[in-house]
């Protein structure tokens, strides 16, 4: 399967139940991460501060990135809701590790324990995906944990800057049709909800 296929499937099967869908990016998750948060958004920024801190990551590379806007998955139009379709290499230990961080009061829109339970599963096939790759602020074999660090940027974020809580939809299979039709009724459910 080719990259994109699942978020394309995904995107097809939701605007066929009539749920419109765009790329996600706005300027406030950027590459900067938890630096790059509007000055408001204190509680995320200290949660995040403490994940990235966890992680490993480093505060002056950080801070000396591009506000350069991250593109995420979707964004629900009529809500502004962010859906996450994520595959293997979002549930790594350093996920778990970053989630277990994560305030309980945290307003999310996947469960938490579930995802956790993913990654206790997964991570040690997940650990093993592009494992060398070096990131900026986290070093050599740094790139999973730059991943769990910036799902989390978007999962404590998103809720300080207005938005509703990021709906996250574990594709584990490649098969993003077949995880829209699975998930149809949560996602819509919290669309529905909005902000809490």
């Amino acid at each position: 399967m080719a990259v994109g296929d699942a978020e394309r499937a995904f995107a097809a099967a939701a605007e066929a139940d009539g749920l419109i869908l765009e790329r996600a990016s706005v300027p406030w998750i950027n590459q900067r991460g938890h630096f790059g948060l509007p000055a408001h958004a204190v509680r995320a920024r200290a949660s995040l501060n403490e994940i990235f801190t966890a992680l490993g990551g480093d505060r002056a590379e950080q801070e000396s990135k591009k506000l350069t806007p991250l593109r995420g998955d979707f964004i629900e139009v009529s809500t502004g809701t962010f859906i996450e379709i994520d595959e293997l290499q979002h549930f790594t230990s350093f996920r778990a590790a970053s989630l277990q961080l994560y305030p309980p009061a945290a307003p999310l829109g996947f469960g938490r324990d579930d995802y956790l339970d993913l990654c206790t599963e997964l991570a040690p096939r997940a650990d093993r995906y592009r494992a060398a790759r070096p990131a900026k602020s986290f070093g050599p074999g740094g790139r999973q944990r730059q991943r769990a660090y910036y799902d989390a940027v978007r999962d404590l974020g998103a809720p300080e800057c207005g938005r509703p809580p990021v709906i996250r939809v574990p594709v584990l299979d490649g098969d993003g049709a077949a995880a829209y039709t699975r998930e149809r009724d949560r996602i819509r459910q919290l669309i529905e909800r909005g902000p809490r």
